[in-house]
């Protein structure tokens, strides 16, 4: 039996992507650049899907645009606090900051 593949949500399999990561410097530069919006994407994503919402259903809850949802799972926008403070009030969430020692 063939061993399952992990897919990125690009589609890119999960085991390229680490070597590629490790070996593109430009890849590993936009990667650590987006690497909070990213996190913040998979929260949203994540917590969407727990409520069984779709983009639409999230969108007509804050007030904006299924356009807007999709840019902010997608990883490539970071959103404001107030955008976050939106998102946490439409799926029953209160959004917290903290500060963590960094991994240097």
């Amino acid at each position: 039996m063939a061993k399952a593949r992990v897919i990125f949500p690009l589609g890119e399999d999960a085991k390229l992507a680490g070597k590629r990561r490790s070996l593109e410097p430009k890849y590993r530069e936009v990667a650590d650049r987006l690497a909070q919006s990213i996190a913040i994407a998979d929260l949203v994503i994540l917590h969407r899907a727990r409520r069984k919402l779709t983009q639409q259903q999230l969108a007509d809850r804050m007030g904006t645009s299924v356009t807007a949802i999709s840019r902010l799972e997608s990883g490539r926008h970071l959103p404001s606090m107030e955008t976050l403070r939106l998102v946490g009030e439409a799926l029953g969430k209160r959004v917290k900051v903290s500060f963590e020692e960094a991994d240097r």
